[in-house]
């Protein structure tokens, strides 16, 4: 109980501890959430890592569409009491699973309840995101073989319809889900970037860094939904707008959305105002049938 406990009051402050402006929406606990800790081939010093997974299923006996959803940062990553945090949104398992398909939230190693380090671009002192593209950029590949071995375990599970598998993500998240679906471009039917991106863009490499993952994912064959909030303090709409341009000159597919959030500077957390979203993502599901 007092683990349930745990995960319930983390996935209500998790919108706000990733990287969320001053008075945005913190979103409500995810009902129904289950938490799974799945065994992986990666080893840290010498140990199998575990990594977390809380998973959020429709009614029935399945087996389901499967979205795979994946976190952002920690804002700068200068206070490591929060890389302990699951991170879940109900805004995105709610629409999901009232449409009928499985949400999966894993955690990267490190975070959560996840073992191993977090280790995804830090200062060689570790007190903050590193902004130098050549420390930065490894954490992307670091992020991938975490993706890796979640994916491994999704292949093996009997509730999840093999052929129908989106990936999708919050911030930093979201540029991993471009990027790996362009590195394991048959493994996934769509990819949904909320407000993506790897180093907000103030950091002096930023332009560096977002786009040359995000290019990653240009080999992925099919077209990606990209949904942006005006006035992100981390991401503004010309850098993002930015970065779809270079994903777009280097291949990729897909159509950019941006939207006015309420509040000051709240465009970060569109993902917790579906009734903004909604009618693209609709449209965009109904495009992978």
């Amino acid at each position: 109980m007092k683990r349930r406990l745990l995960l319930l009051l983390t996935a209500a402050a998790a919108l706000g501890a990733c990287a969320s402006p001053r008075g945005a929406a913190i979103e409500a606990p995810v009902r129904d959430l289950t938490h799974q800790l799945i065994t992986t081939s990666l080893i840290e010093e010498g140990k199998t890592v575990r990594l977390e997974i809380l998973v959020r299923k429709p009614d029935g006996s399945g087996p389901f569409p499967t979205v795979v959803f994946n976190h952002g940062s920690t804002g700068r990553g200068d206070d490591p009491s929060l890389f302990g945090r699951s991170w879940s949104s109900s805004s995105a398992a709610d629409y999901f699973v009232e449409r009928g398909w499985m949400v999966l939230f894993p955690q990267r190693r490190g975070r959560g309840a996840s073992d191993g380090r977090y280790d995804e671009g830090f200062t060689a002192d570790r007190s903050r995101y590193a902004c130098e593209a050549a420390r930065s950029l490894p954490g992307v590949d670091r992020a991938i073989e975490d993706l890796d071995a979640v994916m491994a375990h999704v292949r093996t599970r009997i509730d999840v319809v093999q052929g129908s598998i989106l990936i999708a993500g919050q911030s930093r998240g979201g540029i991993l889900s471009v990027a790996y679906a362009g590195e394991r471009p048959d493994a996934f039917v769509g990819v949904v970037n909320f407000v993506g991106g790897w180093m907000g863009d103030r950091c002096r490499d930023a332009p560096v860094i977002n786009a040359a993952t995000f290019s990653r994912g240009a080999r992925f064959p099919r077209r990606t939904l990209w949904l942006y909030g005006e006035d992100d303090p981390y991401y503004s709409l010309s850098h993002s707008k930015a970065n779809f341009a270079a994903y777009v000159a280097a291949g990729g597919k897909g159509n950019f959305e941006s939207r006015r959030v309420p509040g000051q500077n709240s465009g970060h957390t569109l993902i917790a105002h579906p009734h903004l979203w909604r009618e693209p993502m609709d449209q965009y599901l109904e495009s992978l049938r």
